[in-house]
């Protein structure tokens, strides 16, 4: 073909095209063979567009396709030509290709394929799209697709559907399109159509290859949708059921329910928009959020990129101190303005146009009391307390809007409680942009420049500090600015994780499932708030392999594992997803591990702390991790059913090999576990005791020197095996002494990065990727 362009049979073919015009009818046939000829040669030629329109070639196609409309073979190879063409798509639109194309896509019929991919290519320029429009052609797309969706039940022509979709995509692109494809009601079109896309029926089908098909269809209206949603100005979250006459707005929500759904929430979702609002149906709150938080729908992606850690920069804090102080001498550039206040349900609404940034945390883990404009661009930010307490003021996660691109912002949180942290030796904090995940990185990034954490001048009441009067809150302070008009950003203290995200991931964990391996998901009880708290049994299904006779189900020893009793450590979470999905996989070590060991796992200890946005307590106001020794029925539920369980299990001498609790650390860096050892806490207490009394086996040091020689980021010169006195209602000290658990250990993950190996050479962030 490359030799056959380069000898001139390109310009040969169209001569041939003009001599046949002439001789029509009775050259049909020759017409035919031309039109085949040219559609293989056309994407060969980088110069048959300009050959074609000088030649005269493309109003010799468009008129036989005019005079054979009803002829589909004719129409197949000058249609294969047309699409060839479109790189003259204004010419060709000029003589009516637009019309002439929708007269042949208008009716239902399975061979108007190669006549979308024509269109599609045609619409691609904004006069053509404008053509479109003023023809009235957005109905009549948005009417095909429809028709499709509801007669292919069995998703066979997902190519036919996808070229709608991808014709509606080239007509939006111009701010007419936009116009008459949000008159059209087609946000709700294509939101009703999204939502069922797999419930048609599978039956006969290759369901890898229908599974493909599906995501792509998905694909494109996510795409139409973002399109859509990025043009339409506007950074607020507005919502389906305000918006866009949504049916699933509609529904009636349970308790703490959020069902009215962002409208750019279905743009790039990770997951099945309709699955995880089941999910959040049922999840129950203190406060009745009204948004889901758009990370929630678009997912929690690590970045593809390593982040470095901040060089700690000494003396910032003094400097903070002085800037505190001389805004009270000086205040005259104050402003001052309350613009978000939970606690003040009439506080003012920032208009779009105004000057100040708009703040929102009424979403489930969110977690932001109060926003005061004290500068044009500066924030002091208040959080709020644990519910039921008066303190514990750390984990963060609020929405920002109405933002300017470029302009530098400043926020102060001004109620952190610890004396020390992280952001003084290179944490930052979290950010998500969901303009950036309209353009398919739906990441949290860390940002973040000028950042210090102080003791401030505000004096915390007796109430808030158990009965010690006086002590100073701190300050964590930011500068951030914003890449994107219109954006809807959000800042975390750590990765997000919620409730209602753990139940979709349990949800995906089934699909990992396989006739060699046994997952059982339990209710272990509910909590305080009426949430479920799960319990997940993970191991080789009896039978499986040859190695049965070796370790038979009942004999096999338990490995038990539990997390995220403390809701603002949401790295622990993370660090449990990755181990769940790893025991569910297919690699030899996976399978090795399931035949050898039954793993019972309780993900989310503290369900109802992570739904409303604590960072240390349950709804009770109590440290769960605090309550081991002597749990409550009704106000410990998981720590008592947890506790029970195991003591049943320890009853049937069938106590756990090992069993672990996983934390995040605040203020330590790498990971790194705490065990349990009498011999240890002697010697670290300077008691005296007979060298009989001593006697311990050291196979508790043995998982953290192998997890120290496998793992990049744990340091077992972190690791402390001495049971302190304030520990000693905690779960590892109290499954080591009442259920004889000689390997019961709490491991900890740091929040910031790594000061060791090859993790310190780089100093970068330990991400959601590295803590799987």
């Amino acid at each position: 073909m490359g030799v056959f362009v380069s000898k001139g049979g390109t310009g040969t073919l169209f001569q041939l095209l003009n001599i046949a015009t002439k001789e029509l009818p009775s050259s049909e046939e020759l017409m035919l063979q031309v039109h085949a000829l040219l559609a293989k040669v056309g994407p060969k030629d980088r110069k048959f567009g300009v050959k074609a329109r000088l030649s005269g070639a493309l109003n010799v196609t468009m008129t036989f396709i005019k005079q054979n409309l009803q002829n589909p073979k004719v129409l197949l190879p000058c249609l294969q030509v047309l699409r060839v063409y479109s790189v003259n798509a204004v010419s060709l639109g000029k003589n009516g290709a637009v019309e002439l194309l929708f007269k042949i896509v208008a009716p239902y019929s399975k061979k108007i394929s190669i006549a979308l991919d024509a269109l599609g290519s045609v619409l691609k320029s904004k006069t053509n799209a404008r053509r479109a429009v003023d023809g009235g052609f957005v109905l009549v797309l948005l009417s095909l697709y429809v028709d499709w969706h509801r007669n292919d039940t069995r998703h066979r022509h997902m190519l036919i559907r996808k070229g709608l979709l991808v014709c509606l995509r080239n007509v939006i692109n111009i701010k007419l399109g936009r116009k008459a494809f949000l008159d059209a009601d087609g946000m709700k079109i294509l939101y009703n159509t999204s939502t069922d896309q797999n419930q048609g029926s599978s039956e006969g089908l290759d369901q890898d290859l229908g599974r493909v098909s599906l995501e792509e269809g998905g694909a494109s209206i996510r795409h139409i949708l973002g399109e859509i949603c990025a043009r339409r100005g506007g950074g607020g979250a507005s919502t389906w059921g305000s918006d866009c006459g949504s049916e699933g707005a509609e529904d009636e929500p349970g308790e703490g329910a959020v069902l009215e759904v962002p409208d750019t929430a279905l743009l790039l979702p990770l997951h099945d928009p309709d699955l995880y609002v089941e999910m959040v149906k049922g999840t129950k709150s203190v406060p009745q959020y009204a948004e889901v938080a758009y990370p929630d729908y678009f997912g929690h992606v690590a970045p593809t990129f390593r982040e470095p850690l901040l060089e700690r920069v000494y003396g910032v804090q003094r400097s903070k101190i002085f800037q505190d102080i001389e805004r009270l001498i000086h205040p005259n550039d104050i402003v001052d303005k309350v613009v978000y206040d939970l606690d003040v349900p009439t506080c003012p609404v920032i208009e779009n146009n105004g000057e100040s940034l708009r703040f929102n945390s009424q979403f489930e883990s969110g977690n932001l009391r109060k926003a005061v404009q004290v500068r044009k661009h500066e924030y002091d930010l208040i959080l709020n307390s644990d519910i039921n307490t008066n303190h514990y003021h750390q984990w963060f996660y609020f929405e920002v809007s109405n933002m300017r691109v470029g302009t530098l912002y400043r926020f102060n949180i001004i109620n952190c409680e610890k004396s020390n942290s992280q952001s003084n030796y290179g944490m930052q904090v979290l950010m998500y942009s969901v303009q950036e995940a309209i353009r398919g990185r739906p990441c949290w990034v860390r940002t973040g420049s000028d950042i210090c954490y102080y003791k401030n001048h505000f004096a915390r009441s007796s109430l808030s500090t158990g009965g010690v009067k006086g002590k100073s809150y701190f300050t964590l302070t930011f500068s951030a600015s914003f890449s994107h008009k219109d954006d809807v950003c959000y800042f975390a203290y750590h990765y997000p994780y919620t409730y209602s995200t753990l139940k979709m991931h349990l949800r995906k964990l089934e699909a990992l499932r396989t006739p060699q391996i046994y997952l059982r998901q339990d209710v272990l009880c509910e909590t305080l708030g009426g949430n479920v708290c799960p319990l997940i049994t993970i191991t080789a299904m009896p039978g499986s392999s040859s190695t049965d006779n070796i370790y038979q189900l009942r004999n096999r020893p338990l490995i038990f594992l539990s997390a995220r009793v403390h809701p603002g450590e949401t790295n622990a979470s993370w660090v449990m997803k990755g181990t769940m999905e790893f025991l569910m996989g297919s690699s030899l070590l996976a399978v090795s591990l399931r035949e050898a060991f039954i793993f019972k796992i309780v993900p989310m200890l503290n369900p109802d702390g992570v739904i409303n946005g604590n960072h240390r307590c349950s709804l009770s106001g109590e440290d769960l991790n605090r309550q081991w020794q002597s749990p409550h029925p009704e106000l410990h539920p998981t720590i008592y059913h947890t506790k029970n369980l195991l003591q049943y299990l320890a009853h049937i001498q069938r106590a756990p090999l090992v069993f672990c609790d996983y934390h995040g650390h605040s203020r330590k860096k790498n990971v790194f576990m705490y065990g349990c050892s009498l011999k240890e806490t002697v010697w670290q207490s300077n008691i005296s005791a007979s060298s009989t009394e001593l006697q311990e086996d050291l196979g508790y040091r043995t998982l953290p020197k192998i997890l120290s020689q496998i793992a990049p980021a744990f340091s077992l010169s972190s690791c402390s095996f001495v049971v302190e006195r304030s520990k000693e209602s905690t779960a590892r000290v109290v499954v080591w002494r009442e259920m004889g658990v000689q390997r019961s250990y709490t491991m900890e993950s740091t929040l910031c990065g790594c000061d060791q190996g090859k993790y310190k050479v780089t100093s970068y962030w330990l991400s959601v990727t590295d803590l799987h």
